[in-house]
């Protein structure tokens, strides 16, 4: 997908405006629109991954990654595998339906170990996604796995051993 064409025609629309201001006002739009083409296009990239992410949510378990080419940017279409995968944990529903997200999409920093990271790429590929389909995927499942398990539990706690051989409780309060 070229950005050129959609950067050009914000230029445009800004000398337009501009123009209604009068000589200052036209040579202060010429001045901004070379300095705003790197903002602009930046922009322009983030809404599109952003699009691309929503899109990843609702093929799931396919995917959508965008990477850069040029100055412009390219879609991958991973679809669906063909085959089940080999473990798969019991949810009902592994994506969610229209209306039952709250929202677009966001970002959070994520810092596994380089051990854990090595691991997650693999698992991904194997699956023939991206890291990032395939962590949203993961932890969808995950989430709804636990939110099944306490409503199970009637909202109650139980104890969970921890690594150290401790416990910890978890579960929902009312």
């Amino acid at each position: 997908m070229e950005l050129t064409p959609f950067v050009d025609s914000l230029q445009r629309e800004l000398a337009v405006a501009a123009a209604a201001g009068g000589p200052e006002a036209e040579s202060l739009a010429e001045r901004l629109t070379a300095a705003l083409e790197s903002a602009v296009r930046l922009t322009l990239q983030e809404a599109v991954v952003d699009a691309a992410a929503e899109i990843t949510v609702a093929l799931a378990p396919g995917s959508v990654d965008v990477r850069l080419a040029g100055r412009g940017l390219a879609f991958v279409v991973t679809p669906p595998a063909t085959e089940a995968p080999t473990v798969t944990p019991p949810v009902t529903s592994p994506v969610p339906t229209p209306g039952e997200e709250e929202g677009g999409t966001s970002r959070i920093t994520f810092r596994p170990s380089d051990r854990l990271k090595a691991d997650i790429e693999a698992a991904a590929e194997r699956e023939g996604l991206s890291v990032n389909a395939f962590l949203v995927r993961m932890l969808t499942l995950a989430v709804r796995s636990s939110v099944s398990e306490a409503g199970a539990r009637h909202l109650g706690a139980s104890p969970v051993a921890t690594p150290r051989g401790g416990q910890r409780l978890s579960g929902w309060v009312r």
